[in-house]
């Protein structure tokens, strides 16, 4: 449940600063935004951004005019994937490291075009395509891979699903981002996994144990 004192909006430069595949992924999907509306005619307005900009009255917010604009929510971690063996055998040897963390976003896409009838339409056609691409791999997705802010992008898997919050929770957001309501839709992320390379321990394999056992009898 989205509550206020729950929520916060992550910036560009938060994103790029975690781990390997947040900002990566948001990316990812801000291209393929970026491709399905140029098709559509709309021109590539999609853009990675804090929405929360628009009408500030800062210099910012210029750059959100006549934007679609994807800001993350908010994250959480996959309590269901919490507990993941944190032992790998490689060999005839044992490392030990700490699980990942799976997390799911929550990405607030939002229309300030030009009009309001064509922020609507830009809204209702990216829920269609995303009805029709839930599922986006390394393997189906054509993406920008010498982006240089990308870590390491070369394998990942992660799923969209349409989050749909009730009145209150659609008041808390955009009362925390400033009040005035743009055309536009939640989804769910589902999952990013953020894994360190380091370990905490190794070891080699126990094969066999040895000893002589002492009749006491």
């Amino acid at each position: 449940m989205f509550v206020l004192e729950e929520l916060y909006l992550i910036d560009n430069d938060v994103i790029r600063g975690g781990d390997i595949m947040i900002y990566e992924t948001l990316q990812i999907i801000n291209e393929q935004l970026n491709r399905m509306l140029d098709d559509e005619g709309f021109g590539k307005i999609a853009i990675l951004d804090n929405i929360a900009l628009w009408g500030s009255g800062s210099d910012d917010a210029s750059r959100l005019e006549g934007k679609v604009v994807l800001s993350l929510l908010k994250l959480d971690e996959e309590s269901t994937l919490r507990n993941t063996p944190a032992v790998r055998v490689t060999g005839e040897r044992t490392e030990y490291e700490n699980p990942p963390v799976n997390l799911n976003l929550y990405l607030l896409i939002s229309a300030n075009c030009d009009t309001y009838d064509k922020s609507l339409s830009a809204v209702s056609k990216i829920i269609r395509f995303f009805q029709g691409n839930k599922t986006f791999t390394s393997a189906n997705t054509v993406y920008n891979r010498s982006n240089v802010a990308f870590e390491k992008p070369d394998s990942f898997k992660f799923s969209l699903t349409l989050y749909t919050p009730s009145f209150d929770e659609l008041n808390n957001i955009w009362g925390m981002l400033g009040g005035r309501q743009l055309p536009s839709v939640i989804y769910r992320v589902q999952l990013i996994r953020i894994k360190s390379d380091k370990k905490t321990g190794a070891g080699s394999v126990i094969t066999h144990v040895s000893g002589k056992l002492k009749d006491t009898m």
